[in-house]
């Protein structure tokens, strides 16, 4: 819960307190010589042509809110996924650089709010960096953690920080479900997609 988000923050702001268990020198494995990743080992990737290709790849688009002072915190993200039904997970990938994940993480608790057809401007809002991003967005407490549960989205998901994992330049941010639900009056008008720079709507 918020005790995994705190380790995190105290792990990149601080050295760990924590002591590893103690061992003999004749049954500790042998440690690996680190080193730097030269040059030479690098994929030959153009960050340009990365996004480009995986773009193909079209997405739901999310708005992913915490509870905090004296605004709640919120911001676009596309990078969501379910990860486990039992227990019931889901995940999201937030940038290391993000000035909004560190006040999610001293929330501990999140709310995924999936947006539909129509709702790029709001999340547009939320993918700026700074300023009131709630200003004008209308927004009630979701139930298990009182995140901010955006109002007219067609579905929701409310959650506490499982676990934080990094993945290269991104953080992977697993969330135990604690509540979910949907708005049927919203699902009627489809999801908002992501696919090759613009945002898309589902055709039947």
């Amino acid at each position: 819960m918020a005790a995994t988000a705190v380790r995190y923050l105290r792990s990149v702001g601080a050295p760990t307190t924590a002591t590893a268990p103690a061992t003999s020198a004749a049954s500790a494995p042998p440690r690996p010589a680190l080193r730097a990743v030269r040059d030479d080992e690098r994929a030959p990737l153009d960050p340009a042509e990365f996004r480009a290709v995986l773009g193909h790849f079209a997405s739901g688009v999310t708005v992913i809110t915490a509870p905090g002072e004296p605004e709640p915190a919120g911001f676009a993200c596309q990078s969501f996924a379910s990860l486990s039904l039992d227990p019931p997970l889901v995940a999201f990938m937030v940038g290391r650089t993000s000035t909004t994940w560190p006040r999610i993480a001293r929330a501990g608790v999140f709310c995924v709010n999936i947006l539909g057809a129509g709702q790029g401007a709001l999340c547009r809002g939320f993918a700026v960096s700074g300023g009131d991003k709630f200003a004008g967005v209308s927004y009630g407490p979701a139930p298990a953690t009182g995140a901010p549960r955006l109002a007219e989205v067609p579905a929701w998901i409310d959650c506490t920080v499982h676990a934080v994992h990094t993945g290269g330049d991104h953080l992977i941010v697993v969330g135990k479900v604690e509540a979910l639900g949907t708005d049927p009056a919203a699902a009627e008008c489809g999801p908002l997609l992501f696919h090759r720079g613009a945002f898309r709507q589902f055709s039947h």
